[in-house]
């Protein structure tokens, strides 16, 4: 699985890999791609797209899910986006869509594909890296969490100035890894039905939150270019090693 992640981060990860959690995560995964056939997602080769997608240098927006959809043909390794061919956009995205617009008046797509996004240096990342069919957080504290939190740590250390959008109670956790004094940290429920317009002690409703507005803000007072959130079908999967 490794094998697949793209260069700059496997640099900064590699050493994830031999450790026993890691390793224990592997033999867990090949017991359920062999006891539950085509009901593990993303496929094998999706599982680090967030990564190959979006180059350690390039981050200039982290956005925070849970895991990925476990609805069949759905999850593609970038949180909250879908694969392509997809025209049933899923519930959390509508909400998604339904906010950008009334943050700054761009109309939801028929696509659910963010990987325009992604080319753009947003790292769309779950917590949790895989799941099984119909089961959410099925694959919760098998590991996925330590590694994650190491991809956070590495930016915490290397690099300033980004923007970090937490949605939901499983990327608020991920809050103390970073530092908002380097860094903007948006913390909000998330933006399933059941919470988008949830508020908390230290986190506000999804719905009304202003994320992407708020981001290009914060890259413009910081010297860069905002992010252009028009979501497009165009751009594919297919990474460069």
């Amino acid at each position: 699985m490794q094998n697949s992640l793209q260069h700059s981060w496997y640099k900064l990860l590699k050493d994830e890999f031999e450790k026993p959690y890691f390793k224990a995560l592997q033999v867990k995964l090949e017991q359920e791609r062999s006891n539950f056939p085509n009901q593990i997602f993303p496929t094998e080769e999706f599982v680090f797209t967030a990564l190959n997608a979006c180059d350690f240098e390039s981050v200039r927006v982290v956005i925070l899910g849970q895991d990925p959809y476990p609805t069949p043909g759905f999850a593609h390794g970038l949180s909250f986006s879908v694969q392509p061919h997809i025209t049933k956009i899923p519930k959390s995205l509508v909400n998604i869509y339904n906010e950008l617009r009334d943050d700054i008046g761009i109309e939801p797509a028929e696509t659910g594909n963010l990987m325009n996004w992604a080319s753009q240096g947003v790292l769309l990342l779950n917590t949790i890296l895989t799941v099984r069919s119909g089961e959410p957080l099925s694959h919760a504290k098998w590991g996925w969490e330590q590694f994650t939190d190491q991809i956070l740590q590495h930016l915490a250390i290397h690099r300033t100035g980004i923007v970090y959008l937490l949605w939901g109670k499983n990327a608020h956790k991920k809050a103390e890894l970073l530092d908002d004094k380097k860094n903007l940290i948006l913390k909000t429920s998330h933006p399933s039905p059941l919470g988008f317009t949830k508020n908390g002690f230290d986190f506000e409703a999804f719905k009304g939150s202003k994320p992407f507005s708020k981001t290009n803000n914060y890259l413009i007072q910081n010297g860069l270019s905002p992010i252009d959130w028009k979501v497009s079908d165009n751009l594919q999967l297919g990474f460069d090693f």
